[in-house]
C-alpha cells in the first residue's frame, strides 16, 4: 500500500506534514493569482477569465503536487521478485512511466514493474492501488464518463467533459469507458440480492412490467421477424421491471405514488416462456428486483401491465399471490383505436369512445362487450379488442381496485420507459447493439434508483483488493 494519503492521518495519527515543495507550489500559485489579477479595479475584470485561469492554474499545480509525492514512494517496490497471479513468481525490472487522466490533468507516473516469465505478463502493483489498472483513465475521471454516458450521447458528453472539467476525452474513449463501466453495473446487479429495505415496509407494493422498442444495428437485426412491410425489423424491445409503493392519496383520495419509492431494472432479454423447463433471463431479473425489494413480503401485492402475456406468465410463475391489474389507461387507449376504426368522423368516434371508457370505469361488463360485438364480425379491431377483454376480464375489475385503494394505471411504469430507456436511446440517429445498449441501461437503472454510490464503494474495495 501507499505509504502517504493526502488529508488522512497515517498509522500511528500523524498527518502529511507541510513540504518545502508545497510550500514553494502554494506561493507559485498565490503569485500566479496576484498577476493574473494585476492592479485593475474589480469593476474594469474580466471575471470569467480570471477564474478560469485561476482555475486552470490550481489543478496544474496540484497535479505537480499529487505527480512529484507519488514517483517519490517507492514503496510499490517489494525486492527483486513476488507472486505473480498465475501462481509463478515475477522479477522486478525496472520502473517504468506512463501518462493517466485525472481530474487535475495529465500526471506521468512511474511505478515498479515485474515481469512473470511463466506466463510473460507484466503488471505494476501500483496500478491496482490507484484504481487504474488497465486503464489510462482515474477513477473519478471514469466516474465523470460513466455519468456523462448515461445521460447524454456520448458526443455531448465528451463536450461537456471539455466544458465543465476542462478534460479532453474523445468520443470513441467516452463510449468505451462508459459502456465498460455499464457492463460492470450490469454484472453487479445479478449478484446483488439482498434486501434493501430498511424499517417496514408498505402495506402495499406494486410491481409493473413493461416493454419498449429501440433502435438497433443492422447486425443485430439479422432473421428477426419485425412490423416493416417486409416483414423485417428495426429495433429490439427493452423489456422494464419498476416497482413502487402509492400509501399517500392525492386530494380525491386515490393512490399517489410515493416520492423516492421506484427503482428499476431493465435489458434487452428474452421473458418468460411456459414451454421451458428453466427460467428465462428476465424472469430472473424481475425476481432479483423483487427480491431487493422485499416485493413478497409486503402485506400486498400488485402487478401492472398493459395485457401482453408474457407480463402475466411471469406473475403467474413467479408471483402467485399477487394482485394482477391491467393497466386502465391501456385498455382505453385501446378502445379508443377501436372507435377510430369504426367512424370516419372524430367527434362521433370521441363520443363512442367515452361511453365505453365510463362503461369500463364502472364496471358495466355486459354493455361494454355488448357494444364491442355489435362491430366484431365487420371490423378486426374490434373482434380483436373483445378477446384481449375477455382474456383479461379478472385483471379490469376497476370498481373494485379502487374500492381497495389500489393503483390501476402504469403511469409510473410509462414514465419510467420514457425515462430509463426512452430519453437516452432513442434519440435521433441512434443505433443501439444488444452489448451497448444494455450497458447504458444499466447504468441509467442504477443511477435513477439511487444505487449507484454503493455501487461505487463496492467497485473501490474491489479494485483495491
Amino acid at each position: 500500500m501507499l505509504s502517504w494519503k493526502l488529508g488522512k492521518k497515517r498509522k500511528g495519527g500523524a498527518r502529511l506534514k507541510k513540504t518545502a515543495l508545497g510550500e514553494t507550489l502554494a506561493h507559485d500559485l498565490a503569485d500566479e493569482i496576484e498577476r493574473l489579477l494585476g492592479r485593475e479595479a474589480a469593476q474594469a475584470l474580466d471575471f470569467e477569465a480570471l477564474e478560469t485561469a485561476v482555475r486552470r492554474q490550481a489543478l496544474r499545480f496540484a497535479a505537480r503536487v499529487v505527480e512529484q509525492q507519488l514517483n517519490a514512494d517507492h514503496s510499490d517496490f517489494t525486492g527483486p521478485s513476488r507472486p505473480c497471479s498465475c501462481g509463478r513468481s515475477a522479477r522486478y525490472v525496472d520502473r517504468r512511466a506512463k501518462p493517466f487522466q485525472t481530474v487535475l490533468g495529465e500526471l506521468r507516473l512511474e511505478r515498479t514493474y515485474y515481469y512473470c516469465a511463466a506466463c510473460q505478463q507484466g503488471f505494476c502493483p501500483r496500478d491496482p492501488q490507484l484504481g487504474m489498472e488497465d486503464t489510462s483513465l482515474s477513477p473519478a475521471v471514469t466516474r465523470m464518463i460513466g455519468t456523462v454516458g448515461a445521460l447524454v450521447s456520448y458526443q455531448e458528453g465528451s463536450g461537456l467533459l471539455r466544458e465543465l472539467a476542462g478534460l479532453e476525452v474523445g468520443v470513441k474513449q467516452v463510449e468505451r469507458t462508459a459502456e465498460a463501466l455499464g457492463a460492470e453495473v450490469a454484472e453487479d446487479e445479478g449478484q446483488q440480492v439482498e434486501v434493501e429495505t430498511e424499517g417496514p415496509l408498505p402495506h402495499t407494493l406494486y410491481l409493473g412490467l413493461d416493454g419498449t422498442g429501440i433502435p438497433m444495428r443492422r447486425e443485430e437485426l439479422a432473421g428477426r421477424v419485425g412490423k416493416q412491410r417486409d416483414g423485417s425489423a428495426q429495433t429490439r424491445e427493452v423489456k422494464v421491471c419498476a416497482i413502487w409503493s402509492a400509501e399517500s392519496r392525492d386530494a380525491e383520495g386515490l393512490p399517489r405514488r410515493d416520492e423516492g419509492s421506484v427503482s428499476y431494472s431493465a435489458a434487452i432479454e428474452t421473458a418468460a416462456s411456459r414451454d421451458t423447463d428453466s427460467q428465462a433471463e428476465f424472469t430472473q431479473r424481475v425476481e432479483r428486483e423483487a427480491k431487493r425489494r422485499g416485493f413478497t413480503q409486503a402485506p400486498r401485492q400488485v402487478v401492472i401491465g398493459d395485457g401482453a402475456p408474457w407480463i402475466w406468465n411471469i406473475a403467474d410463475e413467479v408471483f402467485p399471490q399477487a394482485v394482477q391489474i391491467v393497466d386502465r389507461y391501456h385498455v382505453k387507449e385501446r378502445l379508443s383505436q377501436v372507435a377510430k376504426a369504426l367512424y370516419a368522423q372524430d367527434e362521433e368516434a370521441h363520443r363512442w369512445a367515452q361511453r365505453r371508457h365510463q362503461e369500463l370505469d364502472e364496471g358495466r361488463w355486459r354493455n361494454l362487450t355488448r357494444a364491442l360485438a355489435r362491430h366484431a364480425v365487420r371490423s378486426p379491431e374490434a373482434r380483436h379488442c373483445l378477446q384481449y377483454l375477455k382474456r383479461n376480464r379478472h385483471r379490469m375489475r376497476y370498481p373494485e381496485f379502487r374500492a381497495q385503494h389500489l393503483c390501476t394505471s402504469s403511469g409510473v411504469l410509462e414514465a419510467g420507459c420514457r425515462v430509463v430507456v426512452g430519453s437516452r436511446l432513442k434519440r435521433s440517429g441512434m443505433h443501439w447493439t444488444v452489448r451497448g445498449s444494455n450497458a447504458i441501461i444499466a447504468l441509467r437503472c442504477y443511477k435513477l434508483s439511487g444505487r449507484f454510490e454503493d455501487f461505487w464503494e463496492r467497485r473501490a474495495h474491489r479494485v483495491a483488493a
